[in-house]
């Protein structure tokens, strides 16, 4: 994996105490840290200069010797459902996508929807899913801390410059939720430093409990980040109720079985009070049976969790299809039945490859 150190400290990534000690080094009082946070995550600004009540010295001062974003905007698509993915580029090149998936308010004005930011935590993947277009090209390397937290500001920015509303408002999205590009638990010390910097009052002091993680089933980071204290939500992507079907598409089962996987997530639950959700994509032929529907209610039951059914979504390059409409409903039907918790997602961003990874590998083609 290749490692990347950037050329400019960001400032996205400082906690207010390393903010401090590094404007000291340039000869600026302990004040001034505070007055930086403000413009960057209440006025959310995009460049130093905007930053008018500091002097002309400090400013000139922070553009020499760090930057704000660590990368910037290469496009925006936005999709017939109005779902929109940012492509964004690192220092290096490297590619990062970010998803803002709006669901129009039912009664409310037209322009009103409840919004959902998916954000990316590496670069690629190492764990291979084999429905999943994120470890087409493997994993390249990690996002940093300020790489992760940038990929809000930019959304917040956009959002701003169309409701035009004051960047100083509260946060335009509802929902957190690291289910981009990568394996979050992989990337753990970086994704929590982030997530501390989201939930702080200083930071963008959004609510722990809107925040979801997702991973793939890393069984010693699960039970790590049990004992963190801030109350972020667990999204587990299981998409097979048995180890034989889960062993097909997901590599990672092999290293963490379900006898070792499920007793890890249940413990996080019991720490945390909070419901799980099961990530669970329909992929025809492989895991839509009627068998898997009564193992994966057996679980679900197990953990009290809420099950998330998702349709696949086709990637270019893969043989997966998504099963017909009955198949899918039949499968729903079963957990209805055994009074199991769910929702059938319905597809989003589909002209705009808005699943995980596509928008960048087209990109690099």
């Amino acid at each position: 994996m290749m490692r990347f150190e950037p050329a400019k400290p960001s400032l996205y990534g400082m906690t207010p105490e390393q903010l401090t000690e590094f404007l000291s080094e340039g000869g600026f009082p302990a004040f001034r840290s505070k007055q930086v946070l403000e413009w960057m995550y209440r006025k959310r600004v995009a460049g130093f200069e905007d930053m008018k009540n500091l002097p002309n010295t400090m400013r000139e001062w922070l553009s020499d010797n760090s930057c704000l974003s660590p990368n910037e905007l290469l496009l925006s698509k936005k999709a017939s459902d109005i779902t929109e993915k940012l492509l964004l580029k690192g220092e290096d090149g490297t590619l990062i996508e970010t998803v803002l998936i709006r669901y129009p308010q039912r009664g409310v004005g037209s322009d009103t929807s409840r919004k959902t930011i998916c954000v990316s935590s590496q670069v690629g993947c190492a764990y291979g899913c084999k429905f999943c277009a994120s470890g087409l090209a493997g994993l390249k390397r990690d996002l940093t801390a300020a790489e992760i937290i940038s990929q809000f500001l930019h959304v917040s920015r956009l959002e701003a410059a169309i409701t035009e509303t004051n960047s100083d408002q509260s946060v335009p999205f509802d929902n957190i939720v690291f289910m981009g590009m990568g394996e979050p638990l992989a990337n753990y010390d970086n994704v929590v430093s982030a997530i501390r910097t989201l939930n702080a009052e200083w930071g963008l002091h959004f609510g722990a409990r809107r925040i979801t993680i997702s991973t793939s089933g890393l069984v010693p980071q699960i039970r790590k980040l049990a004992d963190e204290p801030i109350q972020f939500r667990l999204a587990l992507s299981l998409h097979g109720a048995t180890n034989a079907v889960r062993e097909k598409i997901m590599p990672i089962n092999k290293r963490y079985p379900l006898e070792e996987l499920i007793p890890a997530v249940a413990d996080f639950s019991r720490k945390k009070g909070r419901m799980l959700t099961l990530e669970f994509i329909l992929i025809e032929d492989v895991n839509d049976s009627y068998e898997q529907a009564h193992r994966l209610a057996k679980i679900a039951r197990e953990l009290h969790a809420h099950v998330n059914l998702i349709p696949y979504n086709r990637v270019e390059g893969l043989p997966w299809k998504r099963p017909n409409i009955q198949r899918q409903q039949a499968f729903s039907s079963i957990l209805k039945n055994e009074q199991i918790s769910h929702t059938v997602r319905k597809e989003k961003g589909h002209d705009i490859d808005a699943a995980c990874g596509q928008l960048r590998l087209r990109h690099e083609n």
